[in-house]
């Protein structure tokens, strides 16, 4: 794994580590805002509480009784190739590796947000963690917090897991132990790790971490507003070759890689050797799976030697294809253009 930040850990995956459709454990990226909490699982307790008309709390033992769900679901990290951007943008320096595909399993929020009965007037639900601590850059509020963020009801009551298990092992510490919340096609920042709380609302949540931090420039008829970063973009990245790799002239190479995208399916995904100028489609492997990355390849017959740019860009079944250049509205998240692979031919 690629170190980031010692403390809190930040890793990252090297990306051209990609060979298989499901993440190992071990490859998995680990995005901590707060130290990691070191939580007894005999004592741990979820509390759901809020606009509910029955407030209570599980221990872990009380939800391994409960329905088992499992899927596959891919997490990127909103600040995912942010070592893209021009000029250079403060935030972890990720490159291509924040991100990964895994098989999760646990209960629905759901059927535990029907257990408490919620209010007429629910409007959202806050999940929050038990990492906290102070916040290092202004605007900030005074003293520790927990990292908390809010879904809408629709969402939470779709298709959000409530996960105790990733590819079929427990959690480790690193990835939320004993609970995190899965949010299926949704930036990683939403799927809550050390799972403590949910809390049901009837107001809009406007948390450090929804408002402040993880939200973008959306433009409307009444001018640009600050809305939270939610559903992931559509995109590809290439696995093979690195950046700065150095590749054989006149011969056959294998591009790869994986794309992704969320309430959908990649259907094509398509690579330009040649700066964006031209474009070839790629290959997909295995079956499409909705809001789970999708591996490609593509032949590529190299040419003279020279210095070259390759690029990925995916289109899903909604039509949505990933855009050439960054949205600056965006700010340093949801970078999703095609990103430019530099290599050379010798």
């Amino acid at each position: 794994m690629i170190t980031r930040e010692k403390e809190p850990p930040n890793l990252e995956m090297p990306f051209n580590a990609l060979e298989d459709f499901v993440t190992p454990n071990e490859r998995f990226y680990v995005r901590c805002h707060f130290p990691i909490p070191k939580i007894n699982e005999r004592d741990w307790r979820l509390k759901v509480e809020g606009k509910v008309a029955r407030p209570f709390e599980v221990t872990m033992e009380d939800l391994r009784q409960m329905p088992a769900h499992t899927i596959t679901a891919t997490l990127e990290c909103a600040g995912n190739s942010r070592v893209f951007l021009v000029p250079k943008v403060k935030g972890v320096q990720w490159e291509l590796g924040a991100i990964g595909n895994a098989e999760w399993t646990g209960v629905r929020l759901r059927d535990l947000l029907q257990r408490a009965g919620m209010a007429n007037e629910a409007r959202e639900i806050i999940l929050e963690g038990a990492d906290n601590g102070t916040i290092a850059e202004p605007p900030r509020p005074a003293g520790k917090i927990n990292f908390a963020r809010s879904l809408p009801f629709e969402k939470a009551m779709d298709d959000v897991l409530l996960a105790f298990a990733m590819n079929g092992e427990p959690l480790s510490a690193a990835h939320g132990f004993p609970l995190r919340a899965v949010v299926p096609g949704w930036y990683g920042m939403a799927s809550i790790k050390w799972l403590r709380r949910i809390i049901v609302t009837d107001q809009p949540f406007n948390g450090y971490y929804q408002s402040i931090d993880y939200a973008y420039w959306q433009r409307g008829d009444s001018g640009p507003a600050l809305v939270p970063l939610a559903e992931m973009q559509v995109k590809a990245e290439i696995a093979r070759p690195e950046n700065n790799e150095v590749i054989r002239a006149n011969s056959k190479y294998l591009v790869k890689g994986a794309a992704w995208t969320s309430k959908a399916i990649v259907t094509k995904v398509e690579v330009s050797c040649d700066s964006g100028r031209s474009w070839g489609e790629a290959t997909l492997n295995g079956d499409a799976t909705e809001n789970a990355w999708r591996l490609w390849g593509f032949e590529w017959q190299t040419p003279a030697p020279g210095n070259y740019i390759l690029m990925a860009r995916a289109t899903d079944s909604r039509g949505r294809m990933q855009p050439m250049e960054h949205d600056l509205n965006r700010g340093t998240y949801m970078i999703s253009h095609c990103l430019p692979i530099e290599v050379e031919v010798r």
